[in-house]
Formats: structure tokens, sequence, C-alpha cells
């Protein structure tokens, strides 16, 4: 059956009965409700994670049954907590909620699932949810983070090395898609360059600092007490909608990649 929708929660319970239980792919998206600098609004990883959702739908394929279920717009975000406005929930809960709703994708006999990131602070939950799924109830997870899907070198051309590097909150990056999907909602003339305490790091401690060795356990205003890293000042709506383009077929193209494994991919020792 081709699904008369790509949204979950738009089919009915009969049309379960109907998809093709081996290639349907269920999409969650997790974002975050969270401070975001003086510039932007406390929305944007929700509305990045949906804007690249919408981005992708015109390039999956008619006959892939991929259904994306209904986005997750309050995470883990303790390290925004110093900041009004931001919600919050802790590690235990964000772990049982989406363990929680993969079960229930799994009964209703759905056999793959991509966990969406949107907010780089609850990478590591993820893994963990994905890695229970797939031991307890025999999942094809994968996760996935917008931001490391490949955009191409024109895109990623757009933004200097060390924006990619460090400006990983309210940057030009997020800064230039809110542009793109919410102008509105953007007000420029709070944005400026926004320093990291980690560019300098970097610069001082060889290991510390490589951005690969190792972690460290943060708070957002260790980086910079704005709330913000990156040049948000240099952020177009043109640059944005460059990123939710070439974001969009990325993960159009990767969940074209799932569907085409092979069925030995999950393997079993009995």
């Amino acid at each position: 059956m081709v699904s008369p929708t790509r949204f979950w929660s738009e089919l009915s319970t009969r049309d379960f009965a109907l998809l093709d239980s081996q290639r349907a792919i269920a999409v969650l998206p997790v974002a975050a409700t969270e401070q975001h600098g003086p510039h932007l609004p406390l929305s944007v990883d929700t509305d990045l994670a949906n804007g690249v959702v919408a981005a992708a739908l015109p390039h999956i394929a008619a006959d892939l049954p991929v259904l994306f279920l209904p986005t997750q717009a309050v995470g883990l975000s303790p390290e925004h907590q110093a900041y009004p406005g931001t919600l919050t929930l802790s590690s235990h809960t964000v772990i049982s909620l989406w363990t929680e709703i993969g079960e229930s994708v799994a009964r209703a006999g759905v056999k793959k699932l991509v966990l969406l990131n949107a907010h780089g602070g609850q990478v590591g939950v993820m893994d963990i949810v994905a890695r229970d799924l797939r031991a307890r109830l025999g999942l094809l997870v994968y996760s996935v983070n917008w931001f490391n899907l490949p955009l191409g070198p024109e895109v990623e051309g757009q933004f200097s090395a060390d924006e990619h590097r460090f400006g990983i909150h309210a940057g030009q990056i997020e800064t230039a898609m809110m542009l793109a999907l919410k102008p509105a909602q953007v007000q420029m003339a709070q944005a400026r360059n926004f320093a990291s305490a980690s560019q300098q790091r970097a610069q001082q401690f060889p290991i510390l600092g490589n951005g690969r060795s190792a972690k460290l356990g943060w708070q957002m205003q260790d980086y910079n007490p704005a709330g913000a890293v990156g040049n948000a000042a240099a952020a177009t709506a043109e640059q944005g909608r460059a990123v939710l383009d070439a974001a969009g077929r990325a993960l159009a193209a990767l969940l074209a990649e799932i569907d085409r494994l092979p069925p030995d991919t999950l393997a079993s020792r009995s």
C-alpha cells in the first residue's frame, strides 16, 4: 500500500494493516524548547527539525512508506536551564519517553525507526535508546542528527571552518535557517558575532581543545553568557534556504539507503 500520508498521526488504525511492514520506516523527530540567545525564539530546534522534514518530503520516493511521528518539542536541555524559558526533561524521562514511543512503533508492526535529532545536547541519550530498542525488540534503529547530514561543498562552503566547529548554538547556520523559516521571529538587531570560549581553549590546549579527545560537561554560559555562539550577524535567509534544501535531500537519500539495506543487517547468534 502507498500510504495516504507521510504523517503517522494522520493514518487511521486500519491503515496499519495495509502497510508493507518490511519496508515501512518510522521517523521520530526529537527537538527541544530552549533559549537561543537574545535574537532567536525558544522554538529553534523544533522549527529546524520540522523544516528539514518538510524539505525532505518532495524527495522521498512515492512508493517508500516513510511515516513521520509527532515531533518531540521538549527534550534534554539542562545545559540551558540558567536561562528563563528553557524547558527540560530529565535524562531518565527522555529515555523512557522515546523508548516507549519506539515500543509503540514496534507494536504497530513497523520494524525500522529513525531518531531524527535537532538538538546537540541529547545525542548521547538518543544512542542509548537506539541500542536498547535493538537489543530488546529487534528493531532496526538509526540515530541521525540533521546537522551531521552531508550538505555538499557548495552549501558547507558558505560558512567558515570556525563557524562549523564553534558556531554550534544560535550561530550563523541556525540563524540563517530561522531567517528562511520564520523571519518574523528573528531579531537581527540583537544578533552579533558571539565568540565561544572553546575557540580560545582550542588554541591553548591541544588535547583538551581538539574537539575529539575530551568532552566538557558544560553549561551554555561556559561558552558565552549571551547563550549563543557563532557569527549570527552574518546569517542570511538565502543561506538558510540552501541548508534546508540540502539537509532535506540528504535525509531523503538516507531513508532510501535504509530501504536498500540487506535483510541480514541485524544478525542473530541463534
